[in-house]
């Protein structure tokens, strides 16, 4: 009875964090827009700190997952959640120093507080279901409130900054960065004083197991060929979730459409609470439904809505959209970009399939695997990077010929290259 009482507080804490990751991920779209106009920034320019906080997780993937695995989930949370500190900290002394220096400085170390915190709660939860389906539907349930935070964040930001002059900057921020911290604080006295299960470091202590170098664990864990095509899988799957409402933002505030950015930016905040509808469905069918079968679903449909969306002809449609006063109105906007909207609903719940797929059969490797995952989350920077040169080029609508190919490899993935891998196993 109790055991299962503190699983029911460890999953709550993991929810917790697993919120606190879009939120500190999220302000940095709408930090753009600031550091844009205080800094006379360039649009590539302004794009700087979220590419910051992408790219700390290629450098603090592998190192979170070893930290995870000689220290277990606890103390991992602990560090994950006083790095987050520090690193919004940084960001609002920005506002105060005025630096653009600085700013980018504190985007990049929240980015490894974000990947610590990604580290944790994926495996976490998935062994808090005990793997399989029931561990997929937590990481789907988890993932709501993912979307929930990332759907809120430029809605609050957005009316802190009000309207854009030469006058904005960081400091009208400042009350979202303080919420931040705030939670962050209260986070880390709340897992201080929590009890959470150490499934891993209790297995090995049980079976006396010989501690194996890092290199030796990474060689071990990439023998089964599931997580291998799981992590190019993750890769290309963060990418297409960024990509999607990234370059449909850019298309329609392009000449071409004319929309403002404030209407542009309200349609893409549909993408997301999509995606948190997507992932409330997903949690509640996950015990019912294998991961191999969600995956393959979302993947064909997502493939449908883009080919759909790029064909479709340049039409305009009312699309319901938030308004600045939180209510919802009616807005002009082409009707493939509706499509790519609803991708939403699709990418929603990639994520907790390609993971549970990817770590099926990895034992005491899946830390080490969790590590791997979060090193890939760098693709949400390099691929739309790849998909924006490509619109240089050819246009926006035929960029999403770059995301057709990624969902691809997606849905090839479900089919055959997720079974795992017998003989790795067994080693």
């Amino acid at each position: 009875m109790s055991k299962k009482k503190s699983n029911v507080l460890a999953i709550a804490i993991m929810f917790f964090l697993f919120a606190m990751i879009s939120f500190v991920t999220g302000l940095q779209n709408p930090m753009g827009i600031i550091v844009k106009s205080q800094f006379e920034a360039t649009n590539a320019m302004s794009q700087l700190g979220n590419l910051a906080n992408f790219i700390a997780y290629a450098f603090m993937g592998l190192p979170a997952g070893f930290i995870l695995k000689k220290y277990g989930y606890k103390v991992t949370s602990l560090a994950a959640v006083a790095v987050g500190f520090i690193g919004v900290g940084i960001s609002f002394l920005s506002g105060v120093a005025e630096s653009f220096a600085v700013y980018l400085t504190g985007a990049f170390i929240s980015g490894f507080s974000m990947c610590m915190l990604n580290t944790v709660v994926n495996p976490m939860l998935n062994t808090l279901g005990g793997g399989g389906n029931r561990g997929n539907q937590l990481i789907q349930f988890g993932g709501s409130l993912n979307s929930l935070s990332a759907t809120i964040v430029p809605v609050l930001v957005g009316y802190l900054i009000g309207e854009v002059t030469a006058d904005t900057a960081i400091s009208d921020a400042n009350p979202a960065l303080f919420i931040a911290m705030g939670v962050f604080a209260l986070a880390f006295v709340i897992i201080l004083f929590s009890q959470i299960p150490e499934p891993e470091l209790e297995a090995a202590k049980a079976a006396k197991q010989e501690e194996e170098s890092t290199m030796t664990s990474v060689s071990k864990a990439l023998m089964h060929k599931n997580l291998v095509f799981g992590v190019i899988a993750i890769f290309l799957y963060v990418g297409i979730e960024v990509g999607i409402p990234n370059i449909a933002n850019l298309y329609m505030t392009s000449p071409d459409v004319g929309m403002s950015a404030g209407v542009a930016g309200t349609v893409v905040g549909m993408y997301w609470l999509l995606m948190l509808c997507g992932r409330l469905l997903g949690g509640l069918l996950g015990g019912k439904v294998s991961s191999k079968v969600m995956l393959t679903a979302v993947s064909s449909v997502a493939i449908v809505f883009l080919l759909v969306g790029m064909f479709l002809p340049e039409t305009f449609v009312k699309f319901p959209a938030f308004s600045s006063n939180l209510s919802f109105s009616l807005v002009d906007i082409p009707l493939g970009a509706v499509f790519f909207v609803l991708c939403g609903l699709c990418t929603s719940i990639m994520w907790g399939a390609i993971f549970n797929l990817a770590v099926e059969g990895l034992g005491k490797y899946t830390s080490i695997a969790s590590g791997l995952f979060m090193t890939m989350v760098c693709g949400g920077g390099i691929l739309p990077f790849i998909q924006g040169a490509v619109s240089d080029i050819f246009g926006y609508v035929n960029s999403y010929w770059v995301l057709v190919v990624a969902l691809a490899y997606l849905l090839v993935f479900a089919l055959f290259l997720s079974k795992p891998s017998r003989d790795a196993a067994e080693r």
